[in-house]
């Protein structure tokens, strides 16, 4: 062989090395987010015509709402703990087939308490397994630098989903029905399950590398590193990691600041934006539109947010985002209309810029103060997302349904974001506390 086939050689190999497994690790854990997020644009769409066959009011159905983002929160730091024990693979193909089978069965409901089962329990598992905390725990898994970005990209997975799902789901729930609509979202979720089991992988150690960013030079590890506690139950993981985390008080204005978070979105906006434009005498599918282009600007902000957070503070970055979002709800209520004008898609492009950007600097600050159990502290601060979000999606029915308007609820969520901008931009700087060495 000549000199120059060697270098050839050589070079081909150099361009092999340079693709770690780590960025098939998260592209797959990327579609699958996307696949998961089905369900998350759902209710806001469904609700109308469930309302309209069964005579439900926004209430009841919230009530369901609700305890799907409850579970969807306080199911993910028990998800992360099994994560570490049983690997990303079966938890997440598990996690796919709970949420095709409560979309699935949520077609033969006749009453609000059996959508407390389909959209509530078995979705708000399903969801909940495969919530931030999933894309938490692959960043840390498998990636020593590139975090902050990695992070921004896998949370504007579930971005990319609503986007892709929720036109979809309003067409089909307008021209077919909304049972047609609920197939859809199961099929969505059950297509992934192959893609996961095929490709995802547990840990570096499985494939006889090093997280991406680590020193390639020291031989990887033969078998998979010691987990703390690995003989203790997910459970017990998951407790002790928050009886822990509980002792430090910046950790309670993580959680504080995140349950606003999740209040104004997931609760407020996500759930009642497109009933709150119908009331203006905004068609159903034109507000579903601007809720899917909410998802457009927000895979750009939350990917830019991952890149800021690898390069500064995550505490500036998140008081800017809550204080933003904040402003852009006081006057969310004098914009909406019948017809879509410029001021509202300049709304729906600021609220999309800022809906997630507030994960990457969160993760960011479970990592720098709680360390290697930062993806599991992250888990409970992202429940107390969802219970924001649960009370907020109830609170706001009550609003409308005594009310007329919601009004009120836009308001009182522009407040709590200055409560969240004024805690999180306090977040004190110290060492990471000593039970976290």
């Amino acid at each position: 062989m000549s000199r120059l086939d060697e270098r050839g050689d050589e070079a081909s190999a150099s361009r092999a090395r340079r693709i770690h497994p780590a960025w098939f690790v998260a592209a797959t854990a990327l579609v699958a987010l996307i696949g998961a997020a089905g369900f998350r644009a759902a209710p806001g769409v469904l609700m109308l015509p469930l309302e309209e066959e069964f005579g439900w009011s926004l209430t009841e159905m919230s009530v369901a709402v609700t305890l799907n983002l409850l579970l969807f929160g306080l199911t993910a730091p028990f998800a992360a703990a099994l994560m570490q024990r049983f690997g990303l693979r079966a938890v997440t193909a598990t996690a796919l087939m709970l949420i095709a089978a409560g979309s699935a069965l949520s077609i033969f409901v006749t009453s609000p308490l059996q959508l407390l089962f389909t959209w509530g329990l078995l979705i708000g598992l399903g969801t909940g397994s495969m919530a931030l905390v999933f894309a938490a725990t692959v960043t840390d898994t498998w990636f020593a630098q590139r975090r902050g970005l990695v992070s921004g990209v896998l949370t504007a997975g579930s971005a990319t989903g609503q986007l892709i799902f929720l036109p979809v789901i309003a067409v089909a729930a307008e021209d077919y029905g909304w049972r047609i609509a609920s197939l859809i979202i199961a099929s969505g979720a059950l297509l992934v399950v192959p893609l996961v089991l095929a490709l995802l992988r547990d840990r570096p150690s499985d494939l006889g590398v090093r997280r991406y960013g680590e020193d390639e030079s020291v031989p990887a590890p033969a078998a998979p590193p010691p987990v703390e506690g690995r003989g203790a139950s997910a459970a017990s993981l998951a407790l002790h990691a928050l009886r822990d985390a509980s002792k430090v008080r910046a950790f309670w204005a993580l959680v504080v600041g995140f349950a606003i978070c999740g209040a104004t979105t997931n609760g407020l906006v996500g759930t009642h934006f497109i009933p709150s434009a119908h009331d203006h005498g905004m068609p159903q599918t034109t507000a579903a539109g601007l809720l899917a282009v909410v998802g457009i600007f927000d895979i750009a902000g939350t990917v830019l947010s991952g890149w800021l957070t690898d390069r500064v503070n995550p505490r500036i970055l998140l008081a800017v985002y809550y204080a933003g979002r904040g402003v852009s709800l006081l006057f969310l209520p004098s914009l909406l209309s019948a017809t879509v004008q410029p001021s509202i898609v300049v709304f729906i492009v600021i609220y999309g810029l800022d809906w997630v950007a507030t994960v990457p600097p969160t993760i960011a600050l479970c990592r720098e103060i709680f360390g290697e159990r930062g993806p599991l502290v992250f888990g409970w601060v992202f429940a107390a997302h969802q219970v924001g979000a649960g009370i907020a999606s109830v609170l706001a029915g009550v609003v409308r349904d005594q009310t007329g308007q919601y009004t009120v609820a836009w308001f009182a969520a522009a407040v709590l974001c200055a409560v969240a901008a004024v805690i999180s931009g306090a977040i004190a700087r110290r060492p990471r506390s000593r039970i976290f060495r």
